[in-house]
């Protein structure tokens, strides 16, 4: 049997914190999980969402918490954030000097109770953290430049995909593979085809019709 497409419905497109909220209610029981995307301004240039904000929503729905810290000195946010109700944190490789900065930001995520992902932009190669692969919960694969919503998916980003899945399967380990930026039907299926497990929308499911029927079409994928 098909394992279901999990769908993290991304916070980018909402500007104010009360719609974010009651999208956060409306989407519980829908969505797997809601995608607090965390820019500081520095590593990209736009500044969102606050760990008090996260906490809030938190504390205002069932909704699961998956927070990708688009920031430059991430580590040092992991404990607000756990605190604040994250169940997946993600930090980006390209946020750190060297690779043992970036284990021992994995090893804080796991202390603080919560999954630890790594984000790779467009032009990183998957190679950079195969280092890390064997410790952590999720690789967050970005398909568009991070920091801008609405995107066109870039295509390299299905041999990422397949290349994350194939070590997986060659190694036994048990990563889940995130697609994040362009993502519609089409680049889902091609995504999911290639071996991913999650995927992130943001424009595509806030700006449907039907929100809840966009989810469940996106989950059979």
């Amino acid at each position: 049997m098909k394992k279901k497409t999990l769908v993290s419905v991304s916070t980018d497109p909402i500007e104010d914190y009360q719609t974010l909220l009651e999208y956060a209610k409306t989407l519980q029981g829908k969505a797997d999980f809601l995608h607090c995307d965390v820019m500081d301004g520095v590593f990209v240039e736009r500044k969102t969402l606050s760990a008090q904000m996260v906490n809030n929503i938190n504390a205002n729905s069932l909704i699961m918490l998956d927070v990708h810290l688009m920031c430059e000195d991430p580590t040092k946010m992991v404990k607000e954030f756990a605190k604040a109700g994250a169940n997946i944190i993600t930090v980006h490789y390209e946020a750190f000097k060297d690779i043992e900065k970036l284990d021992k930001a994995i090893d804080e995520i796991h202390a603080n109770n919560a999954l630890a992902g790594i984000a790779i932009n467009p032009q990183t190669p998957i190679k950079n953290i195969k280092i890390c692969l064997y410790k952590i919960d999720l690789v967050l694969v970005m398909s568009v430049v991070p920091g801008q919503s609405g995107q066109k998916f870039i295509p390299q980003t299905i041999d990422k995909i397949a290349e994350l899945a194939k070590l997986r399967s060659f190694n036994s380990y048990n990563y889940k593979i995130e697609v994040d930026g362009g993502i519609n039907f089409e680049t889902a299926k091609k995504a999911v085809d290639a071996g991913a497990d999650m995927l992130v929308s943001g424009s595509f499911v806030y700006n449907a019709k039907d929100r809840n029927e966009v989810i469940e079409m996106m989950q059979g994928i």
